[in-house]
């Protein structure tokens, strides 16, 4: 089994759209043998604050009407979380369990977020999505294996939230091209071919 660690918060819309996509190569490529391994990248404490709902139903609607169509369905900036770091301790609870299992809590946190316009932060949320895979709440422990994931990310030079890495290779956002118009709004094109040759070089074709 080969394994891509990604360092990523649940709350990022542009990991949501990585993540798919990376999924979405994997299965084009038939290489479901290869999981990936979603490190917590704590954007609050990057920052030194939350992030904002409305700034980040902004990026929302710009990965839809430019790169993202079918994402995003019923996202609700009403419904944001006002932290991340719950979540993100579910999800090295879920890896305890095993990669695969870590892999589908961070998929399935990002849907109920995002698809389903959950606030991922309340317990009750978090319990059911746990215990449809069958996962224990999360502890203490698994609250600070998430700075131990920060700490670990910094010394390894990550750049922002979806950062890949594989081997020898590492990769920023690599679905993406991201820039600014002349009036600051964000202006996105697929990145396919760096995606690809990332992935290619990990798939070890």
């Amino acid at each position: 089994m080969r394994v891509i660690e990604v360092y990523a918060d649940v709350w990022c819309p542009f990991a949501h759209v990585g993540l798919r996509c990376v999924a979405e190569r994997r299965a084009l490529l038939k290489r479901q043998d290869v999981l990936l391994d979603i490190r917590a990248w704590p954007l609050e404490l990057v920052n030194g604050k939350p992030l904002d709902p409305e700034d980040t139903a902004l990026h929302v609607r710009e990965l839809q009407s430019q790169i993202a169509p079918d994402l995003f369905g019923r996202f609700d900036p009403d419904h944001f979380p006002q932290t991340s770091l719950p979540a993100l301790a579910c999800v090295h609870a879920a890896y305890r369990k095993g990669t695969e299992t870590g892999e589908a809590m961070s998929f399935a946190l990002r849907d109920a977020l995002f698809e389903e316009g959950l606030d991922i932060s309340r317990a009750d949320v978090l319990s059911e999505i746990a215990k449809s895979l069958d996962v224990d709440s999360f502890d203490a422990a698994d609250e600070q294996a998430v700075l131990g994931d920060w700490d670990e990310g910094v010394r390894r030079g990550v750049k922002g939230s979806p950062h890949f890495y594989c081997g020898d290779s590492d990769v920023f956002c690599p679905s993406l091209n991201i820039s600014r118009d002349e009036s600051g709004n964000l202006k996105m094109t697929n990145n396919m071919a760096v995606l690809d040759k990332f992935l290619v070089d990990c798939f070890g074709n």
